[in-house]
C-alpha cells in the first residue's frame, strides 16, 4: 500500500491545485494521502469533491502543517486527521494568517531597499488566494532574473542574515501540538534533518516533542540517504515516536513526486497501523 502523508497544493505554496494533486495522487497509485498546507485547510473542500466528482480510489487524509517557535527555530508540525472545523484550529489559522501576511509585507519593503523592487506584489500574484510563503517569493525572484534556483535564492536572500529574512514569530510548538489534538489529530513533527541542527539538538528537538505531547515524527522522505532513514528510525523507536512518510510535494520534478520512493524500515512503528480507514483499505486491497 502506497501512503503519502505530507503534500501541498495552491491552498499555500504547492504548485497544483487540489484537483489536480489528487488526480495526479491517483496517477501515481498512492492509496492514502494527506494534503497538510502550511498553516490552512483551504485545499481540502476541493481535493475531496474532485475525489467524488472523478470516483478517484484514494483515501484522504484531512491534515495541514503549521509553522511553529522552538527556542527560535522554525519548525514545522503536521497535524493529520484533523477536524477542520474545529474552533481551536480555526482561531490558530486566523492567527497565523496575520503573521504570515504581516511577515511578508516586511519581506518585501526589505528586498526594496536591497534594489529588489515589487517583491510583495510578485509573491503575492503567484500565491493568488493561498498563504503567502517565503517559496512565493524565491519563485518571484527566478522569474526576474534574480538568481537561478531556489537553493541559491535562500541563501544569498531569503534564509536568517540575509537581505529579505524577516524573522518569524509564530505559535510556541506546545500549542500547535495541543491545537492539533484539540483537533481531534495526530501530531508529526516533520523533516527533522531538514532544519540545519546537528544530531545534538535534533536529539533535543525529538525529546522536547515527545515530552510536549507529539505523536510521531517523519522518517521516510523522498529524497532521502539510505544511513539517513535509518537513523530516524533508530531515533523514533529511542524517543517513543510513531514514524511517518511524506514526500512533501510541492510540484513535479525529477527527483520528488507524490509516494516516490516511500517506505518504512521494518523496525518502526507507523503512525497508520491503528487507524481503522488503513485497515479497511487493507482488507480492499486484499
Amino acid at each position: 500500500m502506497l501512503i503519502d502523508l505530507h503534500s501541498h497544493t495552491t491552498a499555500s505554496d504547492g504548485q497544483l491545485s487540489p484537483k489536480e494533486l489528487v488526480n495526479r495522487a491517483e496517477n501515481r497509485q498512492v492509496h492514502m494521502l494527506a494534503i497538510t498546507d502550511h498553516d490552512t485547510v483551504d485545499g481540502l473542500l476541493d481535493a475531496k469533491k474532485a475525489i467524488t466528482d472523478n470516483k478517484l480510489n484514494l483515501t484522504l487524509i484531512n491534515g495541514i502543517e503549521i509553522s511553529t517557535n522552538w527556542l527560535n527555530h522554525e519548525i514545522h508540525v503536521i497535524g493529520v486527521n484533523i477536524d477542520p472545523s474545529s474552533i481551536a484550529l480555526t482561531s490558530l489559522i486566523t492567527e497565523q494568517k496575520e503573521k504570515r501576511q504581516a511577515r511578508a509585507i516586511e519581506m518585501g519593503l526589505r528586498l526594496s531597499k536591497a534594489n529588489i523592487p515589487n517583491a510583495y506584489e510578485g509573491a503575492k500574484s503567484l500565491a493568488g488566494d493561498g498563504a503567502i510563503t517565503r517559496a512565493h517569493f524565491a519563485r518571484y525572484l527566478i522569474q526576474i532574473g534574480v538568481g537561478s534556483s531556489n537553493k541559491k535564492i535562500f541563501q544569498h536572500y531569503l534564509s536568517k542574515g540575509n537581505t529579505g529574512y524577516v524573522p518569524h514569530h509564530w505559535v510556541n510548538l506546545d500549542h500547535a501540538i495541543s491545537i492539533i489534538h484539540q483537533a481531534k489529530g495526530e501530531a508529526i513533527l516533520a523533516h527533522p534533518t531538514h532544519y540545519n541542527l546537528s544530531n545534538k539538538w535534533i536529539r533535543s528537538l525529538l525529546s522536547s516533542f515527545k515530552s510536549l505531547g507529539g505523536d510521531a515524527m517523519e522518517v521516510a522522505m523522498g529524497q532521502q540517504e539510505p544511513s539517513k532513514r535509518l537513523q530516524l528510525a533508530l531515533w523514533s523507536n529511542e524517543y517513543g515516536l510513531k514514524a511517518s512518510q511524506g514526500s512533501d510535494f510541492h510540484f513535479v520534478g525529477q527527483w520528488r513526486d507524490l509516494g516516490k520512493s516511500l517506505a518504512l524500515p521494518d523496525i518502526t512503528t507507523p503512525i497508520w497501523i491503528k487507524w481503522p480507514i488503513f485497515s479497511q483499505l487493507t482488507k480492499s486491497i486484499g
